[in-house]
């Protein structure tokens, strides 16, 4: 298993900051070749899955959302003065309210498996906190841009709703704590953003069989704050490019 699960989770975030930056620079510089925009549908399934990865592991949960929605908000600056004063939300808007969702989850499952709640109350109380989180999702995408919409902040869900970390619960239902599960649930999430999004979408399924390989583990160095910098950074440096190019023409 770990031959062939052999990427850690630094190189598939490499793997996907690379995509990402490919992404971006074709967007910017050349919006007509395809392949750039291709190869940067990489980049959301694997950092979905890290922020599912991150949401699980993480030993202060609030630090770990105000990390990635502070680093967001900055980032809405950078586009709202670089890019006609656009209040398009950033990947990271859509993935602090993934997290949010995803602690949802892990409390839904506390009480369930962890209270001595009223059987009743723990059927119902799931069922109305979820349709309420749901349905105004679903009413915020229909007024805000979010990157990736609605099923972009679910994906990084689907592949949590089988964690049970720290929550004993029977044999059976355990099991479902699975990767190969995991991965075929944020499968879900994928195909919905191919069937719901732009043209090329379809092209962030190519990323499933990258994400079977993960090994699970994080990689030798630490890595996490070269990647909560990359993303604006390089943001900022491709549009101070286009905005010299655009001062020479």
């Amino acid at each position: 298993m770990n031959k062939i699960r052999f990427l850690s989770g630094n190189a598939l975030k490499i793997i996907g900051a690379i995509a990402m930056l490919i992404d971006h620079i074709g967007f910017m510089f050349f919006p007509d070749v395809i392949v750039f925009r291709l190869i940067g549908r990489l980049a959301f399934p694997i950092f979905a899955l890290m922020i599912s990865e991150g949401a699980k592991y993480t030993k202060n949960k609030l630090r770990y959302f105000l990390t990635i929605f502070l680093l967001g908000v900055i980032c809405q600056v950078v586009y709202y003065f670089f890019d006609n004063h656009s209040l398009y939300m950033s990947i990271l808007i859509t993935f602090s309210i993934s997290i949010l969702i995803i602690y949802l989850l892990q409390f839904i499952k506390y009480l369930i498996f962890k209270t001595t709640l009223n059987k009743i109350i723990k059927i119902i109380l799931p069922i109305v906190l979820l349709s309420i989180t749901i349905t105004g999702l679903y009413y915020l995408n229909l007024y805000v841009q979010i990157d990736y919409g609605f099923w972009g902040i679910l994906t990084p869900v689907f592949a949590s709703v089988f964690d049970f970390k720290n929550i004993n619960t029977k044999s059976f239902i355990k099991k479902l704590d699975n990767y190969y599960i995991r991965i075929a649930l944020m499968s879900i999430g994928l195909i919905m953003l191919t069937i719901f999004g732009f043209d090329f979408q379809w092209a962030c399924l190519l990323s499933i069989p990258l994400l079977l390989l993960y090994s699970e583990k994080r990689g030798r160095i630490k890595l996490k704050y070269f990647f909560y910098i990359f993303y604006p950074l390089h943001l900022v440096f491709l549009q101070g490019i286009q905005m010299l190019l655009t001062l020479l023409k």
